[in-house]
């Protein structure tokens, strides 16, 4: 999937000369992850929240693998839960591949949300940033972290500041010097980013690889 900002967003982060050795040194992918479903996304998400990305790639892998075996609950498209599939399997069997008692009472929220209708992932596409934000922080289990995490991977949108990541509030200490507890002055210093703080986000993440 070509991504249409990202030479834009490239041309306008490189006016800071802390991010332009990040952007001559990184390939950011055209296409950033997601999957072909909203709601898998926001599973996804929940289950990565406070964990390193191996570890939830672990544990969401095991969620999908409970509909690729012929014991499943339910009947759907193999490694595609719906809602439903979702909320017919108990708690405890959420909790067994590694989701905490929380967690897994998050994933069935969201699972519940997207059934009833309360959350309507097919109309979420087309509402503002703030309205998306609003409607996923109504949910318990989605708190800032998730919904800034939806919106810019899930609906790839070009500006968007997490200022509550750690990676992000580290990457800005160790270039800029400033202190990572620091809100005020990191949310200063990204007002320089817009109409692009997706991908100045995603620069920052690119320069803890090695660290």
């Amino acid at each position: 999937m070509f991504d249409p900002h990202i030479e834009t967003a490239k041309k306008h982060l490189s006016k800071d000369k802390v991010l332009k050795p990040l952007i001559d040194k990184y390939e950011l992918k055209d296409y950033w992850g997601g999957h072909p479903n909203l709601f898998l996304d926001l599973i996804d998400i929940v289950t990565g929240q406070q964990l390193s990305m191996k570890v939830a790639d672990v544990i969401f892998k095991r969620l999908l693998n409970l509909y690729r075996q012929p014991s499943s609950v339910a009947i759907g498209v193999p490694g595609q839960p719906t809602p439903k599939m979702i909320l017919e399997i108990p708690i405890e069997t959420l909790r067994s591949i590694g989701l905490s008692n929380a967690k897994a009472s998050y994933v069935h929220n969201i699972a519940r949300a997207v059934q009833e209708g309360t959350l309507n992932l097919e109309k979420i596409v087309d509402l503002s940033n703030e309205e998306v934000f609003q409607q996923l922080t109504a949910l318990k289990g989605l708190g800032p972290w998730s919904a800034e995490m939806f919106l810019m991977f899930s609906l790839k949108r070009p500006d968007v500041f997490s200022v509550g990541d750690l990676g992000v509030r580290s990457a800005i200490n160790r270039l800029y010097g400033i202190d990572r507890g620091d809100n005020s002055k990191i949310l200063a210093l990204s007002e320089n980013w817009k109409p692009y703080r997706t991908y100045a986000c995603r620069y920052l993440w690119a320069s803890l690889d090695n660290v």
